[in-house]
């Protein structure tokens, strides 16, 4: 909400004309604390807000933003909408209602409120079967029908799409990404879907294929945001559907889909590549962007091997493509405060820092086991941990990485009705405790130029151990903005800020985005962090 704090003009200055200072405030705030007493809790500081005033000195650390920096426009936060996800989503909605009802509104709710809706905006969802489907399937398994008589859409369980309107009719943001996890067996030297390699004599046939997919959805309702190839196309598991595809085949099938696309309908979905893990940034979608820059939108990343900061080779070679990060995923029994601070350091701030525009988790929803999954996949052999778990009696819990994507989504949701996400902007923090906290900054511009702009701070302070013992420490910060400061103690945990200024013509449109370093010290990592392979935090699997 904004707040304006007008100061009368001086006593010297009555003969003139009033002189009006208009001052930023900060009264709201959503908190996740270490100890989980607070968990995505909204404080409104009135009566006493924040204000920001003349600058004195700087607390241990120092925020500061520099809003003539603006960086990539955020997509969106969310997770992979499995077949086994809809499925237990579908069965919880005909066994309790109201249940199915509230997650779905927590979950994907974008109102701009203080209620505890976090407004997921970003759905990836396979192409046919994946590790979470109970069968395996394409929409077309009638070997050698390259003609494509045979596709069926419906080939997909019908509760896939039901779940997918539901949440489609909370959240008008959506953006839907498709992507297959393996052509139909018939298209590959194993001739199984299950692993084995892309044959090239069927490049024209799987883009049309892919194109017979974007189709399906939208006769379903679903115009997609974006399209994938394969995913994770350096992975091969004979468990359950994989497929190597070189980067060279990605853009043969790219650049003829791309073709397809513009001619039928889909010239605004994007063609998204690689979408595999972090340590191959440099080579793959480097080379695949070589072979095919104009028809591929940009990459993906995923953290099963590598490091975030390998998003910068991709980044480095082709600075206008767009990058996205979209999978990760923790395992059952790990430590709560733990994966917190490696989600936001490697992802929710991370990711970002390195230009990607999305940050998403693997699964949406599972059961306490990590069930259901593909029979006899070899995937999340410690079961994997979803975005919320629903149990078989009905009842439902919301796990770390709902909260994680639920701090930065209020960073980055519409301020107006249909208006636009936010964008990353510069930031920098110094100061004798600047270790202590990982920062990144947002400006989310309005329908009306004439309505003041919303900016946003997502914090993690992770100061919660001094020479190895245990000991939570908060952090009181300043926080410096167009020449004016504000103070602010952050709790150890995660903490969104949002306030609100008049529009100085820094915030472009999405078309007038420029790709810029911020100065400073954004990028700032611990030293004991650089390199360090998280002890307590598990993948679901290493590929």
């Amino acid at each position: 909400m904004v707040r304006l704090a007008v100061l009368a003009a001086s006593a010297a200055a009555l003969t003139a004309a009033p002189v009006v200072v208009v001052a930023q405030q900060i009264f709201d705030v959503w908190s996740t604390t270490w100890d989980r007493t607070k968990l995505f809790t909204y404080t409104n500081l009135s009566p006493n807000p924040i204000n920001f005033v003349s600058p004195g000195s700087t607390g241990a650390a120092d925020i500061s933003i520099d809003d003539t920096t603006v960086l990539q426009s955020m997509a969106g936060y969310g997770a992979t909408l499995t077949d086994t996800s809809a499925q237990l989503l579908n069965t919880l909605k005909g066994q309790n209602s109201g249940n199915y009802n509230s997650i779905l509104n927590s979950l994907f709710n974008p109102t701009d409120s203080s209620t505890g809706t976090a407004g997921l905006s970003y759905l990836r969802v396979p192409l046919g079967a994946s590790d979470f489907s109970s069968s395996v399937y394409s929409f077309d398994d009638v070997s050698g029908d390259t003609s494509l008589n045979n596709f069926n859409i419906d080939n997909a369980p019908p509760y896939l799409f039901s779940v997918l309107k539901d949440i489609q009719a909370i959240n008008p943001y959506l953006k839907v990404h498709l992507l297959p996890w393996s052509p139909p067996g018939w298209m590959k030297d194993s001739g199984t879907m299950k692993g084995g390699s892309f044959d090239s004599s069927y490049s024209t046939v799987y883009a049309k294929y892919l194109l017979k997919a974007l189709q399906g959805f939208k006769n379903k309702g679903v115009t997609a945001y974006a399209i994938g190839i394969q995913n994770e196309p350096e992975n091969n598991d004979s468990t359950y559907p994989t497929c190597l595809i070189s980067a060279d085949q990605e853009a043969q099938i790219g650049k003829t889909l791309r073709s397809l696309m513009d001619s039928n309908g889909f010239s605004s979905t994007r063609l998204i590549g690689y979408d595999h893990n972090w340590i191959d940034a440099g080579a793959y979608p480097v080379t695949l962007m070589n072979d095919a820059s104009s028809s591929f939108a940009g990459v993906a990343f995923h953290c099963y091997q590598g490091s975030v900061s390998q998003q910068d080779s991709f980044h480095s070679a082709y600075p206008n493509k767009e990058i996205y990060f979209t999978e990760c995923s923790g395992v059952y029994g790990t430590d709560w405060w733990t994966d917190i601070k490696w989600y936001m350091d490697n992802i929710f701030v991370g990711a970002a820092e390195h230009y990607a525009s999305s940050g998403m988790m693997w699964t949406l929803a599972l059961d306490g086991n990590g069930n259901p999954k593909l029979p006899g996949t070899d995937s999340c052999g410690t079961p994997c941990r979803p975005v919320v778990t629903i149990n078989s009696d009905g009842s439902y819990s919301y796990n770390q990485e709902f909260y994680v994507m639920a701090q930065a989504s209020k960073a980055i949701l519409p301020k107006d009705t249909n208006g636009p996400f936010g964008k990353r902007i510069g930031v920098s923090v110094s100061g004798e405790s600047a270790w202590a906290l990982r920062v990144t900054a947002f400006v989310t511009a309005r329908t009306n130029s004439a309505d003041w702009l919303r900016y946003s701070l997502v914090v993690l302070n992770w100061d919660d151990s001094t020479n190895g013992s245990w000991d939570p420490t908060s952090v009181t910060a300043t926080i410096e903005f167009r020449g004016q400061q504000a103070t602010y103690t952050f709790p150890v945990g995660v903490t969104t800020l949002t306030w609100y200024a008049a529009n100085q013509g820094h915030s472009r449109r999405d078309d007038e985005l420029r790709f810029t370093e911020p100065s400073g010290n954004s990028s700032f990592v611990p030293a004991e962090k650089e390199s360090e392979e998280p002890k307590l935090f598990r993948f679901r699997r290493h590929v």
